[in-house]
């Protein structure tokens, strides 16, 4: 059985795990080798803030970790090393949409509501923190879960890495009107 929890910083090693087997596996469907290899290095890493915030989980089977991902809401958009001053800023609950972040399921668990039952904790738990919108930049690869979940094509949303490859991402919203979604 599958149990979904907050990640702890002790996970690190294991999210680091499934977003490498991710990108290799399911982003090379959508992008090419130096896409792929440039996002092993720039795109997994764990967002310690997010762990630190509480707003980062993991789906876990027989103790391994086998999907994460988070909300956040901070202004960071995308996972990744690249930082700036402003990403830690808090974002307004009534005016600004809160981020679906660092969404990645290992490939041999593909396609089993992992990544659907990640994404509806997110929700609900930015739900009880107020927000009404959601916002996410998604990786082509990950475009089809989040349409069947609700959420419209805003525009393209290219993330550059810190290398120059730049990866054609789209950025995804999603709106609920009150009352907020309830909290698991």
């Amino acid at each position: 059985m599958i149990e979904i929890r907050e990640a702890t910083r002790g996970d690190a090693e294991g999210i680091v795990h499934v977003m490498r087997a991710s990108l290799r596996e399911i982003g090379r469907l959508s992008y090419n080798d130096e896409q792929v290899a440039s996002s092993l290095v720039h795109l997994a890493v764990p967002d310690e803030l997010l762990i630190d915030d509480g707003t980062y989980f993991v789906a876990v089977e027989d103790g391994e970790i086998v999907g994460c991902g988070g909300w956040s809401r901070r202004r960071k958009t995308h996972a990744g090393s690249a930082q700036s001053a402003s990403d830690a800023a808090l974002l307004d609950p009534a005016t600004e949409p809160a981020r679906i972040r660092a969404m990645f399921t290992d490939p041999r668990w593909a396609r089993r509501g992992i990544g659907r039952q990640i994404l509806e904790l997110c929700e609900a738990r930015a739900a009880a923190a107020g927000f009404r919108k959601l916002q996410l930049v998604a990786m082509r690869s990950g475009e089809a879960m989040y349409r069947a979940c609700g959420y419209v094509e805003v525009g393209e949303a290219p993330v550059r890495l810190e290398d120059g490859v730049v990866l054609e991402c789209t950025l995804m919203e999603k709106i609920w009107s009150a009352p907020a979604m309830p909290a698991l």
